[in-house]
């Protein structure tokens, strides 16, 4: 981080055309800390006012705790004076701050950005496999991450909130990475990163585009898809590289966005795609494709299960063909690759029944889930757990309603991120879409019971698909994040249980 006065910010702020007014109190001061949570202020702090729940009580505690400046759209009344910078758009200023408090730190990393609808953190692990694999080659430091499942910079490694943090934290990240001496670092670019400006300003090396599908549609969120797509799309503006899959819907408006980056490289299925893949075949339980390219036409493995997953290791190919990783290394990145409560696999001791556990929670993402379980388990009975959140991404309760009954023959409606609603308010909406089919379908509020019920209740050869959290350790309830056991350990203990009761 570089430490510099207030005014410096203020001129900054002026210089994007952000800045409306500022009143320095102690021109003398320098901020040492950035922060828009009240109970992480000190003296030398620039705070933040951001956010609809803000309350004039945070500025109050801020204050209390000595801070230099606070940063807002709006003057407040303090109890002593205080600097303040006044803004246009917080969002934008925020990111405008972190910037220069790390010093462009983003800039002294290779740095892949990875959006769409479905595949983010599997492709970013891919791709930190392959990385890691190559870095250890030369004794070198393993790559960062921040991922929908957890967050890794040299310094910090924690489960993650949000897909992609605030400006604050994830420029923090980027100064941790830089000065952990790591070199590289890949992370998801979610629609609401790009659209709310928390990515503002920041350069990737290589920005991957995954897929698209109507996703994230609320007044919270995005408005229409045209919002959501247009959002996702701001990515090839602030790419060097764009990596595009041919394959994804609407291929002819990416690649006219592509052009906005100075290279762009495809991917896909598509003959035509500059990574190539074709000749895809389970064997055993890995799955085992060709990949063509300009350079070379080899076979490539995956051990993690989902045949939908070769879209995404050509990504993380195309990714490491461009930093120059050797075929050898990426291949044996790709065989070891896991992505935690993705497409993880369990079973029962005698294997009449089959248990995976995987982060799907869109209408694209169950469409390949299904269309992948169909494929690799012929015959078997398909059981579904799963939910939806609440206040927000409402058009998945019809899509994930109408596509759980048409492929399931049985389901169970249960807690996923219920924020202020109810659980069963959220599971009586959904169900009136699965009903639109002969399919059983049972509400069990709590989700450990419902997985539990799943499990027990499950006939042989049959397949329980648990989708939408994962490994994730916490539900949100309200406005908190609730700590609660994670898919993976329920369902080993009642794959244990199951086999006690046979």
């Amino acid at each position: 981080m570089n430490i510099y006065s207030i005014n410096s910010y203020v001129e900054a702020l002026d210089e994007a055309k952000l800045l409306i007014s500022s009143k320095i109190v102690n021109d003398t001061l320098a901020i040492e800390n950035i922060t828009y949570n009240s109970k992480e202020t000190k003296p030398y702090t620039l705070f933040a006012c951001k956010g609809l729940a803000f309350k004039k009580e945070y500025l109050d505690d801020a204050v209390d705790n000595s801070i230099a400046c606070y940063l807002s759209e709006k003057i407040y009344d303090t109890n002593v004076p205080v600097s303040y910078i006044i803004v246009s758009d917080i969002r934008k200023a925020m990111a405008v701050v972190a910037d220069m408090f790390s010093d462009s730190a983003y800039n002294k990393l290779n740095l892949v950005g990875i959006t769409g609808t479905k595949g983010k953190s599997t492709t970013a692990y891919y791709i930190k496999y392959i990385i890691d694999e190559y870095m250890q080659s030369l004794s070198q430091k393993p790559c960062g991450i921040i991922s929908s499942i957890d967050t890794y910079d040299g310094k910090i490694m924690e489960e993650s909130h949000l897909t992609t943090p605030e400006a604050f934290e994830l420029h923090k990240h980027f100064d941790n990475a830089y000065a952990s001496g790591l070199e590289y670092f890949v992370m998801e670019v979610s629609s609401q990163a790009l659209k709310y400006d928390r990515v503002l300003g920041v350069d990737f090396n290589i920005g991957v585009f995954l897929n698209i599908s109507e996703d994230h549609i609320s007044p919270l969120e995005h408005s229409d898809f045209d919002d959501y797509f247009g959002s996702k799309l701001k990515l090839f503006k602030q790419t060097k590289t764009a990596i595009v899959n041919l394959d994804s819907d609407h291929p002819n408006i990416l690649l006219d966005s592509a052009k906005a980056s100075q290279r762009v490289v495809t991917f896909g299925k598509n003959k035509s795609a500059d990574v190539y893949g074709y000749d895809i075949k389970k064997v055993d339980h890995e799955t085992h494709f060709m990949v063509r390219t300009a350079e070379f036409d080899e076979e490539f493995v995956l051990t993690m299960p989902g045949l939908f997953n070769v879209e995404n290791a050509l990504a993380a190919i195309a990714v490491a063909i461009e930093y120059s990783i050797p075929i050898a290394i990426i291949k044996q990145g790709l065989f070891k690759a896991r992505s935690s409560g993705r497409m993880e696999i369990f079973t029962s001791e005698d294997n009449s029944v089959v248990v995976i556990v995987d982060y799907a929670h869109n209408k694209l993402s169950f469409e390949k889930l299904y269309k992948s379980t169909l494929e690799e388990y012929k015959g078997r009975t398909i059981i579904t757990v799963f939910g939806c959140p609440g206040g927000k991404a409402y058009n998945r309760r019809v899509e994930l309603g109408e596509l759980a009954g048409k492929y399931s023959d049985k389901i169970y409606l249960t807690m996923e991120d219920p924020g202020y609603e109810k659980v069963s308010d959220i599971s009586l909406d959904i169900k009136q879409h699965i009903l639109k089919h002969p399919c059983e379908c049972h509400i069990i509020d709590d989700r450990g019971d419902a997985i539990k019920s799943a499990i027990l209740d499950a006939s042989p050869n049959s397949i329980v698909l648990i989708t939408g959290k994962g490994n994730e350790t916490r539900q949100k309830i309200g406005s908190k994040y609730v700590p609660c056991k994670t898919d993976i350990e329920f369902t080993q203990t009642y794959l244990k249980e199951l086999t006690k009761k046979r």
